[in-house]
C-alpha cells in the first residue's frame, strides 16, 4: 500500500531535532566518564558507569517502547525532552552543593548520586532512540527507509563529532559546569522547535486480543511469529554482551594514550567516519539482503577490535575505531530496516523497546564484571613481573594499557566465532527469506488530514 507521502520534510524536522537533543545527551554521557576519570583515577568506576546505563537502558526498554506505541509520537518525544531536563536540573544542584573533594573519592555516595541523575537524563533520551525507527515507518515510502536509516546513521556520527570534542574541551575547562548549563539550555530549545512541528498520525489502535501498555506477551507473539527473529535478537544479545567490554574500557584505554582534550578531538575526527558511512547507506541502501550485510559488517568490526590493541599505540587504535565508525551505519541501518519490514507498524514501538531490553541486558553484566577483572587480573598480568608481561611483553608490551589490549583482543576472537555460526545457521535463512517477502503488513495506516 501506499504510504503517508508529503511528510519527508517534516522527517527531516524531526531528525534535526532528535540530532540536537542527541548531541546534549552523548555530550552528559561522554563528559561525566571522563570527568570521573580524571578525578578517581579509577577504570572501576568508569565501568561501573557504564554498567549504571546499560542496566537502566535494559530496565526501561519495554516500558518505553510501550509509550511510543500508545501515545502520539510528538507526545513521546516532549516527555522524553522533560524529563532530562528535570534530571539535569537535579545534577546542576547536587554539583553546586557538594565540595569538589567528595567527587574525588570512587566510593563517595554523592559522588554516585550526581552520577545518577545524570544517567537517568541521558536515558530518558532512550525514548526518541525507539520513536525515531517508527517515524521512518511513518513518514518514508517502504522502498526507501533503508536510506532514511543511513540518514539516521548520518545524524548519529555528526552527534559523536560534536559531542566528543565539545565534552572533552568543557570537561577540560571547567568540569562539568559548563556542561550542564549547555544541556538545560538545548533542552529548552528543543522543545520549542517541537511545538512548531505537526506529525500526522493518530494513537495506533491496539489490534484484536492485544492488552494496552507494556504487553510483553503480545509483543513476543509478534516475534515468535517471524522466523528467525528471536534468533537475530538472542545475535545482538550476545553481540551486545562482547560489546559492554569495549563500551567499559575504551575510554580508560585511550586515556592511558592521550591526554583528555586529545581524546575529545581526536572522537572527533574519527566520528566523521559514521558521518561518512551515514551518507553512503542513504545514497545506496542496503541491497536486497540486509540480514547477510548485518552479519558480514559484524566480522568486520570484530576482526577490528581484535587487531588495533597489538600495537602499544594510539595511531592502529585511530585507524581501527576509524574504520569501525564508517561501518556502524550499515549494521545500525540494516537491523532497523529489517524489524521495519517484519513487525507491524503498531508494534514497532514496543518491539524495538524489547529488543532493546534484550539485547542491552547482557551489557551491564559485562560491563560490571570486565571492569574488576581488568583491574585486578589482566592489568596485573600485563604489569612487569606479571606472567604475561614474562611471556609476551617483550614484543606485545606492558602496563596498564596492554591489559585492556588483552581484554580487546579476547574479545574479538569471540566475537568472530559468534557471528560465523549465526551465517552457517536455519534462523539466519530463514529470516533472510522472510525479509525479502512482501512487507505490507509494516505499512502505517493513513492519518487524517
Amino acid at each position: 500500500m501506499t504510504v503517508i507521502t508529503g511528510h519527508v520534510r517534516t522527517f527531516y524536522q524531526l531528525l534535526l531535532n532528535t540530532g540536537l537533543v542527541s548531541v546534549i545527551n552523548f555530550t552528559v554521557w561522554f563528559a561525566v566518564t571522563f570527568w570521573t576519570y580524571l578525578q578517581t583515577r579509577s577504570v572501576f568506576a568508569t565501568g561501573i558507569i557504564s554498567g549504571i546505563f546499560l542496566v537502566l537502558t535494559a530496565l526501561t526498554g519495554i516500558w518505553f517502547g510501550s509509550l511510543v506505541d500508545g501515545h502520539r509520537k510528538k507526545t513521546a518525544l516532549q516527555g522524553s525532552a522533560v524529563a532530562s531536563l528535570l534530571f539535569y536540573s537535579g545534577a546542576l544542584a547536587v554539583y553546586l552543593a557538594v565540595p569538589e573533594h567528595a567527587f574525588q573519592d570512587p566510593a563517595d555516595a554523592r559522588l554516585w548520586a550526581f552520577v545518577l541523575l545524570l544517567m537517568f537524563g541521558v536515558i530518558a533520551g532512550n525514548i526518541r532512540t525507539i520513536a525515531l525507527p517508527t517515524l521512518v515507518t511513518l513518514l518514508i515510502d517502504e522502498d526507501r527507509r533503508d536510506r532514511a536509516n543511513g540518514l539516521v546513521g548520518t545524524v548519529s556520527g555528526t552527534t559523536f563529532l560534536v559531542t566528543s570534542v565539545i565534552s572533552g574541551v568543557l570537561v577540560a575547562f571547567d568540569g562539568m559546569l559548563s556542561v550542564l548549563l549547555l544541556a538545560l539550555a538545548v533542552l529548552g530549545l528543543s522543545l520549542l522547535h517541537l511545538a512548531f512541528i505537526r506529525i500526522p498520525e493518530t494513537v495506533a489502535p491496539h489490534e484484536t486480543g492485544a492488552t494496552a501498555g507494556v504487553d510483553i506477551r503480545g509483543t513476543l507473539r509478534i516475534i515468535a511469529g517471524v522466523p528467525g527473529l528471536f534468533a537475530l535478537i538472542l545475535f545482538s544479545t550476545f553481540n551486545n554482551f562482547l560489546g559492554g567490554v569495549f563500551m567499559a574500557l575504551a575510554d580508560a584505554y585511550g586515556l592511558s594514550l592521550i591526554s583528555v582534550q586529545a581524546w575529545g578531538l581526536l572522537w572527533g575526527v574519527i566520528s566523521t567516519g559514521m558521518i561518512i558511512g551515514g551518507i553512503a547507506v542513504s545514497r545506496t541502501g542496503l541491497g536486497k539482503r540486509p540480514l547477510r550485510l548485518l552479519l558480514l559488517i559484524n566480522l568486520a568490526l570484530w576482526a577490528i577490535i581484535m587487531i588495533f590493541p597489538l600495537w602499544a599505540s594510539i595511531i592502529p587504535m585511530a585507524v581501527g575505531m576509524y574504520l569501525y565508525m564508517l561501518l556502524v551505519p550499515y549494521a545500525e541501518a540494516a537491523e532497523q530496516t529489517i524489524l521495519q519490514r517484519v513487525v507491524p507498524y503498531e508494534r514497532q514501538g514496543r518491539v524495538f523497546g524489547l529488543a532493546q531490553s534484550v539485547e542491552q541486558a547482557a551489557s551491564p553484566l559485562t560491563a560490571f564484571l570486565i571492569s574488576p577483572i581488568t583491574q585486578f587480573v589482566f592489568i596485573p598480568l600485563m604489569s612487569d613481573g606479571g606472567a604475561g608481561a614474562r611471556a609476551i611483553g617483550s614484543w606485545f608490551g606492558t602496563g596498564a594499557d596492554r591489559g585492556m589490549a588483552v581484554v580487546f583482543i579476547l574479545t574479538g576472537v569471540l566475537g568472530i566465532v559468534a557471528t560465523t555460526i549465526a551465517l552457517a545457521s536455519r534462523p539466519y535463512r530463514a529470516l533472510s527469506h522472510r525479509v525479502a517477502g512482501p512487507t505490507e503488513e509494516s505499512d502505517p495506516a493513513p492519518a487524517p488530514a
